[in-house]
């Protein structure tokens, strides 16, 4: 039996929930609870409100959904100045 097909919104998260969760407004209005996917939690992508992210949903619950991609902010880089390492 195939696995059944996975609907991929767009969306900006708008409110950050307890356990995780995020509170996501999608590209057609509509407004779902999403829950971050595990190779972002493994890989640390952290997510705030106003970022534009990718949600996969199941047909059968189309309130619920996992973010599977979050999509670089134009002016973030990466985590700031590198420091140097100490030495004598």
């Amino acid at each position: 039996m195939a696995k059944e097909e996975l609907l991929v919104m767009e969306g900006l998260i708008d409110e950050i929930l307890p356990d995780g969760r995020f509170g996501v407004k999608l590209d057609n209005e509509h407004r779902i609870i999403a829950y971050t996917a595990g190779k972002m939690r493994r890989f640390r992508i952290k997510s705030v409100v106003g970022d534009r992210v990718h949600v996969e949903m199941t047909p059968y619950d189309l309130s619920k959904g996992r973010i599977v991609f979050r999509e670089k902010t134009p002016g973030q880089g990466p985590g700031g100045p590198r420091r140097r390492a100490f030495r004598r």
